[in-house]
């Protein structure tokens, strides 16, 4: 099932255009990791996806819908900003995904709270749930946002550099997590990142974007085969040294 289908979707800030004429569909159930240059506009895609800032031409749908009246019940989105969330457990940040739901003021139901302790103990913290968010690694506060954007119950869940500030064992159980969690709760992933070896490795498909030339989304083996990389990153990347 298609959850985004971008048509001639143009992107960027104001009058100023990042990329234009995007046009691709990704679908439910698997992991795609979005791939470029700084500055091709991985980030203004996701921020525009998710609704926060509007797209400068063209369409997008998110689950056969042109435009949600709620978002948030449609696209979770995790950022890379670092959090800093004082007096605040891991069931608190985690609950903030049910705010869709409830609105901020709204007290948590028997089945919120449910839903709360699956996506807990989906990324392994179940035990963790009453410590304090800030006491955590890097690491550990990854698996706690993707947990609430589980909780959050969106067929589509968005995120900017999930890996940015982790080490490399916690970068690769971090897609790795990632990639379970689309295929076995029939989730679409997209996840914008530098991490190209584990991209490879481990994505379903990757949508590889160009300078203001557009995207080529194929699985890593076919794009690698047609050599569409070199292009997009203006050098030979497997074979830098020449």
């Amino acid at each position: 099932m298609t959850a985004i289908q971008c048509t001639n979707l143009s992107i960027g800030y104001g009058t100023h255009v990042v990329q234009a004429d995007l046009t691709f569909a990704l679908q439910r159930g698997e992991m795609v990791c979005m791939l470029g240059q700084n500055g091709c506009g991985k980030s203004t895609l996701l921020r525009t996806l998710a609704g926060l800032q509007p797209a400068l031409g063209g369409e997008y749908t998110i689950c056969d819908a042109i435009q949600q009246t709620d978002i948030a019940r449609y696209v979770a989105l995790v950022l890379t900003e670092r959090l800093s969330l004082e007096n605040s457990t891991i069931h608190d940040v985690v609950a903030m995904g049910r705010y869709p739901y409830t609105s901020f003021l709204g007290g948590l139901s028997a089945e919120d709270e449910q839903i709360i302790a699956r996506a807990l103990e989906a990324v392994g913290l179940s035990r963790d749930a009453q410590t304090f968010f800030n006491s955590h690694s890097d690491g550990e506060k990854q698996r706690v946002l993707i947990a609430k954007a589980l909780a959050q119950q969106t067929p589509v869940v968005l995120l900017d550099e999930p890996t940015a500030h982790l080490d490399l064992p916690n970068r690769i159980r971090t897609l790795q997590l990632l990639r379970r969690l689309a295929h076995e709760q029939n989730k679409m992933v997209l996840i914008s990142t530098h991490e190209l070896d584990l991209a490879l490795a481990l994505s379903d498909r990757i949508l590889l974007m160009t300078l203001r030339r557009g995207v080529d989304l194929d699985t890593p083996d076919a794009l690698r085969a047609r050599d569409a990389f070199t292009p997009a990153f203006g050098m030979d990347i497997f074979h830098p040294l020449g």
